[in-house]
C-alpha cells in the first residue's frame, strides 16, 4: 500500500509518501509545500491543492491520510488550517482517493507509543522507522508520521468496515 500523509498548514503543508507491506516500511518521498504569507488566502489554498494534486499524479498513492485539527492558537488560525486541510482533501477526493483523518494524539501514539510525545521524538522515530539518513524537516516528518499511523491503523479500520457491512460487531 502506498500512502500519502499530509500535515496541513496554510503556510507550510508537509507531505510524506511511504509504502508498506505488513509492518515493513519504505520511504518514497517527503517535503513541504510552501506558500507566502504575503499571498492572499485563496492563492495559497490553490497552491496547496495543486501541489497535492501533482504529488498524487506523480506517485499514485492508494490512499491519503491527513492530520485532523486538534487545536489552534486562535479562531483565525483554526479557520486557515481548516481551509488548508480542505484544499488538500479536495485534491485527494478529485483523484478518487479515500481520505483518512487522524488526530495528533493518534499519530504520536502510533509512531512513538506516547500520545504526548515531543516533535523531536516524532522526527527521530520517523527517521528510525524509515531508515532515513537524516531527520526530515518538521512538517515533512509529521506527514510521514501520519502515513505510518495509517499503515498501522488500516488493518483495524478494514476489519471494522467489514464488521459493519456484514452486521457482525
Amino acid at each position: 500500500m502506498r500512502i500519502l500523509g499530509i500535515d496541513p498548514g496554510s503556510r507550510l503543508t508537509g507531505y510524506g509518501l511511504i509504502e508498506g507491506r505488513g509492518q515493513r516500511l519504505r520511504h518514497v518521498d517527503n517535503g513541504v509545500i510552501v506558500t507566502s504569507s504575503r499571498s492572499v488566502l485563496p492563492d495559497r489554498l490553490k497552491l496547496i491543492h495543486d501541489g497535492i494534486a501533482e504529488l498524487i499524479d506523480r506517485y499514485h498513492p492508494d490512499v491519503v491520510a491527513i492530520e485532523n485539527i486538534f487545536l489552534a492558537r486562535n479562531a483565525q488560525s483554526a479557520l486557515k488550517l481548516g481551509h488548508a486541510r480542505a484544499s488538500a482533501m479536495l485534491a485527494a477526493l478529485n483523484a478518487g482517493l479515500e481520505v483518512h483523518e487522524y488526530t495528533a494524539l493518534q499519530v504520536k501514539s502510533a509512531v512513538v507509543g506516547y500520545g504526548k510525545a515531543e516533535k523531536h521524538q516524532v522526527q527521530q522515530m520517523v527517521r528510525t522507522l524509515l531508515g532515513l539518513p537524516e531527520v526530515a524537516q518538521e512538517d515533512a516528518a509529521d506527514a510521514l508520521a501520519v502515513a505510518i499511523c495509517h499503515l498501522h491503523s488500516a488493518p483495524l479500520t478494514d476489519k471494522l468496515k467489514t464488521a459493519v457491512r456484514t452486521g457482525r460487531r
